[in-house]
């Protein structure tokens, strides 16, 4: 039984010392599923055979050179893959079985990634919290009372407690990284443009991104190195080319991110990074981005506006039951983006909202002149209790108040793990970078970690 979190790195060296084989890694993480599963709502569908099948082949050939060879994955169920069941955690596809595997997937697999099993979700990744799955939320495994974060709540619990080493999640507007910081992980959200959304059952077409969830930054680099780059089948994928971090990198914090309803444990938090960066002699200067209060409106227009277009297919003809199995917040998205893109309002509405998604743009470029990364918070506050925000989804929006930033820019964001609230709960945060920066952002936050001696650390 594996007790600790072992690393990509960890993992490997173990195999080739026969320290212990693919099936018995397998084992373990089969053992926390049961054993914890039932109580957390964190798997929907558990791929046990397929799992011992990888496994048994990987320990015959002996070989366990591939960049993730025996590295156990589990995937949000929004991506497609080939015979195993993918739900998007909503009743409507409840027994769809796809024909064929998306990009990312295929490329763990090649790899040599082990699929453990398809994680739970808000529904068609619409949420904050876990809580809008049509199986039941997720909850958090460092403290059940509370949210896992969202949309990709199943695949951070996963990871947290034990059950995959590493996972793959989906960020629209936060949906990694919101969920990485509430359960003590690195997730990645990375350029638009840089990995394959090819087999991902879409929500917000020009917000969509594949992300990551780990337990360090070396990892989170290595499943980056194997994701990237173009495939023939996303459009919108290029092959980039990697940046140099300045050999004195300079970083800014946005006097707008310190608003009210911040918590003060994250702004205290904050702070703290802001002198770690400094004792190692990286320069932390105050800039501005005046648009950042237009950034929740402006998300909240863009984002149901595509996601209305895009769950039309999803009709009762083409796939699965028909529209009426819907959940609420489905249904809430899909009349708002309806409303904005209806004659008479998309003028009001959505056409202004790009407009200032543009001057959003500009904000970013302007200080990304001056500085090589920005340092945010993740979240205003640590995790909320289940149910907390249920009944206000006004609220519930709010939390992607410092998320929706590099979504609607489109650059790459990297979540971090920092320190602990009062209450024992994960506290991290957020450096963002200019597009294609994703290296500088991971060099950047491996120097954070080593100055804080940062140890991975499972919930249970």
């Amino acid at each position: 039984m594996i007790n600790t979190p072992l690393t990509i790195k960890e993992t490997q060296d173990g195999l080739k010392s026969k320290k212990f084989s693919a099936v018995e890694l397998v084992d373990s993480y089969l053992a926390q599923i049961k054993k914890y599963n039932s109580e957390y709502n964190i798997f929907l569908t558990v791929t046990e055979e397929l799992a011992y099948k990888k496994a048994k082949e990987l320990d015959q050939i002996g070989n366990f050179s591939g960049p993730l060879s025996g590295v156990v994955t589990a995937y949000k169920d929004i991506f497609l893959t080939k015979g195993v069941r993918t739900t998007a955690a909503s009743k409507i596809l409840d027994n769809y079985i796809p024909q064929y595997s998306a990009t990312t997937v295929k490329k763990i697999e090649q790899a040599g990634g082990i699929i453990i099993g398809k994680t739970n979700c808000d529904a068609f990744a619409h949420g904050a919290s876990g809580e809008n799955s049509d199986y039941g939320a997720t909850f958090n495994p460092w403290n059940k009372e509370y949210v896992t974060g969202g949309s990709s709540s199943g695949s951070a619990g996963a990871v947290s407690a034990n059950m995959s080493l590493v996972s793959l999640g989906s960020d629209t507007g936060g949906s990694t990284r919101q969920p990485a910081n509430f359960c003590n992980l690195v997730g990645l959200k990375p350029t638009y443009g840089a990995i394959s959304r090819y087999g991902v059952i879409a929500m917000s077409s020009s917000l969509d991104t594949v992300g990551s969830l780990a337990h360090t930054v070396d990892d989170i680099e290595i499943m980056y190195d194997v994701l990237k780059g173009e495939d023939g089948l996303d459009g919108n994928v290029v092959n980039p080319k990697p940046q140099t971090l300045n050999p004195k990198p300079r970083l800014g914090i946005a006097k707008e991110y310190f608003i009210e309803g911040l918590d003060s444990e994250v702004e205290k938090m904050i702070d703290s990074v802001k002198k770690t960066y400094e004792k190692i002699g990286i320069e932390v200067v105050e800039l501005s981005l005046p648009h950042t209060k237009y950034m929740v409106p402006v998300y909240y227009i863009v984002m149901p506006a595509e996601v209305s277009s895009n769950l039309g297919k999803f009709d009762g003809i083409r796939y699965g039951n028909d529209r009426s199995a819907f959940g609420e917040e489905a249904k809430r998205r899909i009349m708002l983006g309806s409303y904005v893109l209806s004659a008479g309002y998309y003028d009001a509405y959505f056409e202004k909202a790009m407009k200032v998604r543009t001057k959003i743009v500009g904000d970013f470029n302007e200080a990304f002149k001056t500085v090589d990364a920005i340092i945010s918070p993740v979240s205003p506050t640590p995790a909320f209790k289940l149910g907390e925000n249920t009944n206000d989804p006004l609220k519930m929006y709010l939390e992607d108040v410092y998320t929706t930033t590099a979504n609607l820019v489109g650059i790459p964001a990297l979540a971090l793990p920092s320190t602990f609230s009062k209450s024992g709960l994960p506290i991290g945060f957020q450096l963002m970078g200019p597009r294609f920066s994703e290296y500088n952002l991971f060099e950047l936050g491996k120097k954070y970690h080593k100055e804080i001696d940062y140890k991975p650390k499972t919930a249970f």
